[in-house]
């Protein structure tokens, strides 16, 4: 009986000669994205075709008062309003959030109340009491002195005051926040410690809380600065009022938003780029800062993580290859040296039966 041999294997083709024949890898068409991006980009070239041809705007206007000195004064004005009444409305804050968190009674009712008032109610309403607060309080007395509200109140003191006191009532409830959301472990420590509240508070909580609290700050300055243009009901002198009294001189209100416009933008756009530049500070601090890219990093990011793998496991192999030829290597030394003691020890003998 005899067996026909077997088949020989089908020879394994070589990696290079696979890598051809293997089926191309076709992307997915996002069609419907593409077209929706064709879409923004026509009406978007149709919105700026119809401003730039179509509209009674004077360009010419707005290029030669965008550097204007009393636009300058009035943008002067507002970035002055925002600072006092940003660092006025963080102080009202921290302090009314640590009253809202109090054990008392009184200062936790004081400080709901107060919270509850000028965050109910319109920031620009708060702007115009404190303006007509000499039509119902002429005179205020503060106990060792009486003040005329009619002359302390200006528009710009006005406007600080409204934008302040509404502030301190946003800033408490987000100081508030922050400190609630750090572990309470913090504070039994610092009492274990025997810090009082205060300082725990200042060298160990609010440190703590700043990590939540500077985006939500962030958000509240850039907000601040835009609620200043509300000042110009009054007439307080900020970036809105100058331009719409160069705009009122000669009929040119639109072109004279449009500089308005211009620069909100710039003073919002600088406080965004702060606020990432302190965010980054704050989280390298914390070791969370994000790694940069570098060439290398770049370059190794191109590399596919198979490939990667195949070399890391190659440098493996072949350190295990290098490390298993050392051994056999020292193995051999070791065979050497325990021939070389063997036949010293062999001819010690020798000699010594001679």
């Amino acid at each position: 009986m005899t067996f026909a041999p077997a088949p020989a294997p089908a020879p394994a083709p070589a990696p290079g000669l696979a890598a051809r024949n293997a089926p191309p890898v076709v992307p997915i068409r996002h069609w419907g994205r593409w077209a929706a991006t064709a879409l923004v980009l026509i009406l978007a070239a149709l919105l700026a075709w119809q401003v730039a041809e179509n509209s009674i705007l004077r360009w010419g206007i707005v290029w030669e008062r965008l550097f204007a000195r009393s636009i300058f004064v009035g943008m002067g004005v507002t970035i002055l309003l925002t600072a006092s009444s940003m660092a006025l409305g963080l102080a009202g804050g921290i302090a009314l959030a640590t009253m809202k968190m109090s054990a008392s009674p009184l200062l936790r009712s004081f400080s709901g109340g107060f919270i509850w008032l000028f965050r109910g109610t319109p920031v620009m309403v708060q702007i115009l009491i404190w303006f007509n607060l000499g039509l119902f309080l002429p005179e205020l007395n503060l106990g060792f002195t009486e003040v005329n509200t009619t002359e302390l109140i200006t528009p710009l003191t006005a406007a600080g005051l409204g934008l302040a006191f509404n502030e301190s009532a946003y800033m408490a409830e987000i100081i508030r926040g922050g400190i609630i959301g750090v572990d309470s472990g913090q504070s039994e420590a610092c009492a274990a410690l025997g810090m009082t509240k205060a300082l725990a508070l200042r060298r160990i909580i609010l440190p703590q809380a700043l990590r939540s609290i500077v985006p939500p700050l962030g958000n509240e300055a850039v907000t601040l600065l835009k609620e200043t243009s509300l000042v110009a009901v009054i007439g307080a002198g900020d970036l809105l009022t100058m331009a719409q009294r160069l705009g009122t001189a000669d009929f040119s209100r639109m072109e004279m938003y449009m500089v308005a416009s211009a620069w909100y933008l710039v003073l919002t756009s600088i406080l965004t780029a702060g606020q990432a530049v302190l965010e980054r500070r704050l989280a390298k601090a914390r070791g969370l800062a994000p790694r940069r890219l570098g060439p290398g990093t770049v370059a190794k990011g191109l590399v596919p993580v198979r490939s990667r793998d195949r070399d890391r496991g190659g440098d493996l192999d072949r350190g295990g290859e290098r490390d298993r030829g050392g051994d056999r290597d020292s193995g051999l030394d070791r065979g050497r040296d325990r021939g070389g003691e063997r036949v010293s020890a062999a001819g010690a003998q020798s000699g010594e039966e001679q």
